[in-house]
């Protein structure tokens, strides 16, 4: 695994952003929850716990309880690079989980977000 600087970054440090960009568009932090815990497998205690240990977002994809069996599904351009063609396995599941928070922050119902 290439080492980037993304990887080491606080999970904590990234949260708040997501959480912003969706409540800037009239979205909400629970709304944000579902989606990472859709993703990852996280329900509300662990989402809090790796809020609150530090955990990098290496470490926080590496300990998340279970990947949506559904997150291939997830597909279009985020940061310029289409998520579905993304090499390396960290870096496309935290694109994917940019990807969910962007589609939230553009208004797309929440059926579609978890491709339900």
């Amino acid at each position: 695994m290439s080492e980037r600087r993304i990887f080491r970054t606080g999970f904590a440090d990234v949260y708040p952003l997501y959480v912003t960009k969706a409540e800037r568009k009239g979205r909400t932090r629970a709304e944000v929850d579902e989606i990472i815990g859709w993703l990852t497998g996280y329900d509300e205690a662990g989402l809090a716990q790796a809020l609150s240990d530090g955990r990098d977002l290496a470490t926080f994809f590496a300990q998340a309880p279970a990947l949506n069996p559904n997150a291939p599904l997830i597909t279009g351009v985020i940061c310029g690079h289409r998520v579905e063609t993304i090499d390396d396995p960290l870096m496309q599941q935290i694109r994917w989980l940019d990807k969910l928070i962007d589609e939230l922050a553009k208004g797309k119902a929440m059926e579609r977000i978890l491709r339900g």
